[in-house]
């Protein structure tokens, strides 16, 4: 008998919800994605991606196009207002663990990259999401341009301010459903000012010459700031400042948040203002004199954006048929660059657990969204601590100078055991050819993994049955 494929509605095009319709597509699993833009701008400064994405990106496109537009990293170095060299971490142990580097890419060239494996026919855009429901075994969304959709399963990937997670809660406290944390708003305890500059000269910037990524992090001394810039293949710079609020500056940005006319969290907020309070900001590199200010200069107006970082953990991912993914139910500081990975990880075991659907009963959907939060919480939660972490040792107080002070002088061997672990998450689609396992680390074993190897190896026989039967 075949199995009855399920129908997926995706909300959000963001790298999350590519990610999803990508592995849908290969599985051959119908789908649509709805993007409330009207046009596609990704913002953003760089990715930080190895071994934890690497293996599934050798599944869904030709490594070489992620390499040549990418740079490896080997390590992150951090300096003083006076541009003096401070310390630096060692990523480069990474390699012999995994088998793989670390490398920083270009937010826009990597989000290009995921886009051109999604069929067009596919992308929905202008889909502004009204309401969403289940009705007659089936979950629907409206959209502001009355469109009326249907499906089996509903995914919101659709941001922070997700307005599937909105709606799905607000239906959930009707029926006396929800914590009461679910329903709070997203805190945050800084905002962010990100972009990317147009080609650079080489001889203006030398250190655009080098094979390896310079990822250097400037702490402000005086100052509730810090500053990283990342170069890349493109002789572009990425670039991100980040301003450490206290609690009377958060109150004052969260009201500028709510009077914008755009609060999603890439949304351009105030930029310029935040540009004229920076340009002046020292960078290392150059003739010795850089600031910001030539950065910014370079960049295209279109291209800077000033954000919220938000950080939650919410308790609610899933109800019916409907499921959050990446920043919708788990947004993370960006500091230990966990936000996009974890986000394609939600993608890449609900795609595992979609493609092992027999049926697309209430009750089965229901199991495979109760596997995927009880195997990604864990995991998530771990990365978020990891990430809160990171963002204190760019942060001028007592605890950031604890967090630098023990970068510093943690010692190599407890260093590497570290990375060890942190890099034993690696998925992959267990329905397409699987990647060569590398390095002396081998990755976790995890459900959603074994149950779409098994659903691929039952199908693959009963197609193999059927074939001889014929």
């Amino acid at each position: 008998m075949a199995t009855e494929k399920p129908m997926v509605l995706i909300v959000g095009a963001g790298l999350g919800g590519l990610s999803l319709g990508i592995l849908l597509e290969r599985a051959q699993i119908p789908f649509e994605i709805f993007e409330r833009s009207s046009t596609i701008r990704p913002l953003g400064s760089a990715l930080s991606i190895g071994p934890n994405l690497i293996p599934f990106l050798e599944q869904i496109m030709p490594i070489e196009d992620f390499f040549s537009a990418s740079k490896p990293m080997t390590d992150v170095r951090s300096f003083n207002e006076q541009r003096e060299f401070v310390f630096s971490s060692d990523f480069s142990p990474i390699e012999e663990l995994t088998g793989y580097r670390q490398h920083i890419i270009a937010r826009p060239v990597f989000y290009e990259l995921l886009l051109r494996q999604i069929p067009a026919t596919k992308m929905h855009l202008n889909k502004r999401v009204l309401d969403i429901g289940e009705k007659d075994d089936k979950v629907f969304l409206r959209t502001a341009d009355n469109g009326y959709y249907e499906g089996d399963i509903l995914i919101g990937a659709d941001g922070a301010y997700s307005a599937v997670r909105q709606r799905l809660y607000e239906s959930l406290k009707q029926k006396g459903q929800i914590l009461k944390t679910d329903l709070e708003d997203l805190p945050f305890r800084c905002t962010c000012l990100v972009g990317q500059t147009d080609v650079l000269d080489q001889d203006e910037f030398p250190e655009l010459k080098e094979p390896i990524c310079q990822f250097w992090s400037t702490l402000g001394e005086d100052k509730p700031f810090s500053w990283v810039t990342f170069t890349t293949p493109q002789n572009k710079i990425c670039w991100m400042v980040v301003c450490h609020l206290s609690k009377q500056q958060s109150k004052v940005a969260e009201g500028e948040r709510f009077r914008s006319m755009d609060n999603s969290e890439w949304g351009p907020i105030a930029a310029q203002s935040m540009c004229d309070d920076t340009k002046g900001f020292p960078i290392p590199g150059g003739n010795g004199t850089l600031t910001m200010g030539d950065l910014y200069d370079r960049t295209p107006k279109n291209l800077i954006s000033k954000v919220m970082l938000e950080e939650k953990m919410f308790e609610t991912w899933h109800s019916g048929r409907v499921a959050l993914l990446g920043d919708a139910c788990h947004k993370l500081n960006p500091s230990a660059g966990q936000g996009a990975v974890t986000a394609i990880h939600d993608a890449i075991a609900l795609a595992n657990l979609i493609y092992s659907l027999d049926s697309t009963s209430l009750t089965s959907i229901s199991r495979i969204f109760a596997l995927y939060k009880a195997e990604r919480y864990p995991i998530v939660l771990q990365a978020y601590k990891s990430s809160e972490f990171l963002s204190k040792r760019i942060e001028r107080s007592f605890t950031g100078f604890l967090a630098r002070w023990m970068s510093r002088h943690t010692p190599l061997w407890l260093w590497k055991i570290m990375l060890a672990k942190s890099v034993k998450y690696r998925p992959t689609a267990s329905f397409l050819p699987p990647v060569e396992v590398k390095g002396s680390v081998k990755p976790d074993v995890h459900l959603s993994g074994t149950l779409g190897e098994e659903a691929f190896r039952r199908r693959q026989e009963q197609r193999a049955q059927n074939a001889q039967s014929v």
